[in-house]
């Protein structure tokens, strides 16, 4: 990625169904010194979405999303978050939750797709001040 450039980062879980409203819980109030890590990892504007049959879908944004890893995995405030929540997930194998989640690629963006749009459009626009 560029410097500057956000990364749009999508990942799925499977939270035990019999677990469901604890997991609900515990994210409804979550440790100040755990957001603070998120917050100094660079991940921004992070929400998690979690249907009835346990399905946990996240979403972040973050400058680099190597570098946000590698600073929570190495972080010693988020080691006894992971370590509480890793039985709460389903198919892990043996992965803390915030290394071992799959990526969903993105596929579309709205705003990249309309500045992609209007770019175009203005190239057409200088293209055709210039042949007059």
């Amino acid at each position: 990625m560029s410097p500057g450039t956000t990364q749009r980062v999508c990942f799925q879980l499977q939270v035990d169904p019999a677990r469901l409203d604890e997991y609900r819980e515990r994210h409804a109030a979550v440790r100040p010194d755990m957001l603070r890590a998120i917050e100094a990892s660079g991940r921004r504007n992070y929400s998690l979405f979690l249907r009835e049959d346990g399905l946990l879908i996240g979403y972040y944004e973050v400058d680099d999303d190597a570098a946000a890893r590698s600073a929570l995995a190495n972080d010693p405030r988020t080691a006894a978050w992971e370590a509480e929540m890793a039985p709460f997930f389903v198919a892990l194998d043996g992965d803390r939750p915030d290394q071992g989640a799959p990526r969903l690629p993105e596929v579309f963006h709205l705003e990249d797709q309309l500045a992609a749009l209007d770019a175009d459009a203005a190239s057409v626009t200088t293209t055709e001040s210039s042949d007059s």
